[in-house]
């Protein structure tokens, strides 16, 4: 059941523990996670995750710095092993399947990945290097088809003007849409998104936001899952939300449930007032 709105679109009622799948269980699982720990130093960054991801649904991951958000990513994504727990993507169990076949099949955006790719690569070749994952475009062969849907991709995306630019000359924003883009080449079926928005400015954040909001829309498109620190860049058709506070999934469900006043003050430990008008939410102190 959704919780009604206030006053000025407040969100109101609470969120605690982890809800049930709004469609009652009935799409196919993912990405599934089982009492999942990651441990460093004897610091439990992520402690007791139970969490799933099912076809259609759009997620955002919301906490405050140092909250284990990039850590659960990375273990979703099959970067980062567990110390304890069970991680199943796509039907494969990590520790037991092939993590390379599978992948394959993620699209994981992050800040790391950008270090990773050099900044002499085109536009072009960078999309390019999303048809399997890799980091460099001589690596694998490319047909005409592939050319043409980097193109097409790209376009769509608004970047056709400098497709034949380095990615180092591009703005941040130009450069977080081209690394969505490059995800998008791989046809994958499941997009992980770790802080997309980090460093853009108010044009740029709305230019990701509004393409992000394209892909919740398509019934085609896969799985997402966003990571972010603000409710200001979580976009319209996220169906589902996960709050996390010192490694711990303090909320979990249905979007309107879960992001309410009461919860995300809890997560962030401040008082605040959480709004949605036209499916976009936002924050303020109280």
């Amino acid at each position: 059941m959704l919780h009604p709105q206030g006053m000025n679109g407040e969100q109101t009622g609470t969120a605690t523990g982890v809800a049930a799948p709004a469609d009652g269980g009935a799409r196919p699982v993912v990405v599934a996670l089982h009492e999942v720990a990651v441990v460093r130093d004897r610091r439990a960054i992520l402690a007791g995750i139970d969490w799933e991801v099912r076809t259609g649904q759009r997620w955002v991951v919301l906490g405050p710095n140092g909250s284990g958000k990039s850590t659960l990513l990375k273990v979703a994504g099959m970067q980062l092993l567990p110390t304890r727990g069970t991680v199943t993507v796509l039907g494969g169990t990590y520790g037991q399947a092939d993590v390379r076949s599978l992948r394959r099949r993620i699209a994981f955006v992050s800040q790391t990945l950008l270090r990773s790719l050099r900044p002499e690569l085109s536009t072009h070749d960078l999309v390019l290097t999303g048809r399997f994952a890799a980091l460099e475009p001589w690596w694998h062969q490319y047909s005409a088809d592939d050319h043409r849907r980097a193109k097409q991709l790209l376009a769509a995306a608004g970047l056709g003007g400098v497709e034949d630019q380095p990615l180092g000359v591009l703005s941040e924003g130009e450069r977080q849409r081209a690394l969505l883009v490059r995800a998008l080449m791989g046809e994958a079926e499941v997009l992980l998104l770790d802080e997309p928005a980090a460093g853009l400015d108010l044009g740029a954040r709305e230019q990701l936001v509004g393409r992000l909001a394209a892909l919740a829309a398509d019934p085609a498109a896969a799985p997402l899952v966003l990571v972010t620190h603000h409710l200001e860049e979580v976009p319209p058709g996220t169906t589902h939300a996960a709050l996390l506070r010192a490694g711990r999934m303090v909320g979990c469900g249905p979007a309107a449930e879960v992001l309410t006043s009461e919860a995300v003050s809890a997560c962030f430990g401040c008082d605040l007032v959480v709004s949605a008008v036209d499916g976009r939410w936002s924050a303020r102190a109280r």
